[in-house]
């Protein structure tokens, strides 16, 4: 049985073996910046809408089923995706966050109202997306939207009163009594041990027993992960993540010929054996993907993974949780990528092709 510190998430159901923590993008309502840069109305449903075939067998566009071309501004449609992710074993929604220093703060209306209402009553966390906007899906990658900066420990205090309210919440996501708070770019902070100890110090003064920070360590198709000091900086954990594609070299080297004689995605089989050569090491954890096809916002510059059924992310998912068995309870943290990037078409949500099948899979893998 898996025991958390959340009221509103308390213990997950004995049959499941991990807990489930799904990503949660909010750019699905308009905002004065999207108007700006790409037109009135913009949303991360613009780019799925739009998607077209690039290749024959393209499964695109992916279209929502249950919940429809929603809006985030709507406390039904938050309380209806909480309702479906429970359901399913779900533990959480970890929601992207953006803080880009000094105050600067963009998307964060769907959580502020989360927190502020008290509903819905699912278990949440946040992941500091510490990375500078640019135009890159849009062939504009010189052009900055916003910039990342990081002005010094007087930005750290400021950042970090504005979500203590969060913290504080009894919905928020603990491990050993620690709310969980998990950073995008830890590469890119000017000095992360630094920046672990400032925060640990903030969180004690705060009257909490710290917080669990954990890291990203991203490693797109096997090549290697961008951040491994995390545990030497201080972290109390980092997240390993990989597409689960079937990469070798020689496929490696065969489809950038391909990509530069025909031009178009890169496409890749997905696999269900990914996870056999995640680390081993306890402080590093999983994270699965029912898909990829970031088609919808990057075009004939995207990646695509061809073949994932829900059967064989369930695969994923139970050689991930098979990892996370020997592991204190709490501490058998599952990461999902995602719960709605729609866009980069990796989602849990239902749509009109799989319907519930992603959902099924997972819950099948966690039980």
């Amino acid at each position: 049985m898996i025991e958390t510190a959340s009221a509103a998430s308390p213990a997950a159901a004995p049959s499941l073996k991990a807990r489930a923590l799904a990503f949660y993008l909010p750019q699905y309502f308009p905002i004065e910046e999207n108007d700006q840069w790409w037109g009135p109305g913009f949303t991360e449903w613009t780019n799925a809408a739009r998607a077209r075939r690039l290749f024959p067998g393209h499964l695109q566009p992916t279209l929502p089923g249950d919940l429809g071309f929603y809006d985030l501004r709507v406390p039904e449609t938050r309380q209806a995706q909480a309702d479906l992710a429970r359901s399913y074993g779900v533990e959480a929604f970890v929601y992207w966050h953006y803080w880009f220093g000094g105050g600067d703060r963009i998307l964060d209306r769907p959580f502020r109202e989360v927190l502020e209402s008290g509903e819905p009553d699912l278990g949440f966390a946040l992941a500091w997306a510490n990375q500078t906007w640019t135009g890159i899906w849009h062939a504009a990658a010189d052009r900055v939207l916003k910039e990342q900066t990081y002005p010094g420990p007087a930005d750290d205090r400021a950042h970090f009163d504005a979500i203590l309210p969060a913290f504080r919440d009894e919905r928020y996501v603990r491990v050993g009594g620690r709310p969980l708070f998990y950073v995008f770019r830890p590469e890119e902070l000017p000095g992360p041990a630094a920046f672990v100890d400032r925060w640990q110090g903030m969180a004690r003064d705060a009257g909490l027993e710290g917080l669990y920070l954990v890291a990203e360590a991203s490693d797109l198709l096997g090549a290697g992960a961008r951040y491994t000091d995390a545990a030497a900086d201080g972290f109390d954990a980092s997240v390993y993540m990989r597409l689960p594609a079937r990469v070798t070299r020689a496929s490696r080297l065969r489809m950038r010929a391909m990509r530069k004689a025909l031009g178009g995605p890169e496409i890749w089989p997905y696999s269900d054996s990914v996870v056999d050569d995640f680390p081993r090491d306890p402080d590093v954890q999983p994270c699965i993907y029912p898909n990829w096809d970031n088609t919808p916002r990057a075009g004939r510059r995207g990646l695509v993974l061809q073949g994932s059924t829900p059967e064989l992310f369930r695969r994923n998912v139970e050689a991930a949780v098979a990892l996370l068995g020997d592991r204190p309870a709490e501490e058998r943290l599952l990461w999902v990528k995602s719960w709605n990037e729609w866009a980069e078409g990796n989602h849990l949500e239902p749509d009109l092709r799989q319907g519930h099948g992603w959902l099924k899979a997972l819950r099948a893998g966690l039980s």
